[in-house]
């Protein structure tokens, strides 16, 4: 079975609010194979950036460290 992006049922994480700036991922695919999907919440056809589950991670650790600028 191939699996494409249109296929994956993305998740915004509930941190996001109604600011617009946000990124959803596919958990399942994550779980399944390792690779997490990642994609603009604001561009649902645009590009996904595949990445390994531990990059993932120190990209949501590092979201969490970085100071919000408005």
């Amino acid at each position: 079975m191939t699996t494409t992006t249109d296929s994956l049922r993305w998740f915004k994480s509930s941190y996001s609010g109604s600011g617009g700036a946000c990124v959803e991922w596919a958990p399942v695919h994550a779980s399944a194979t390792g690779t997490v999907p990642v994609r603009d919440s604001k561009r649902p056809t645009g590009p996904v950036l595949m990445v390994t589950t531990d990059a993932f991670a120190g990209l949501v650790a590092l979201a969490r460290s970085a100071a919000v600028i408005e």
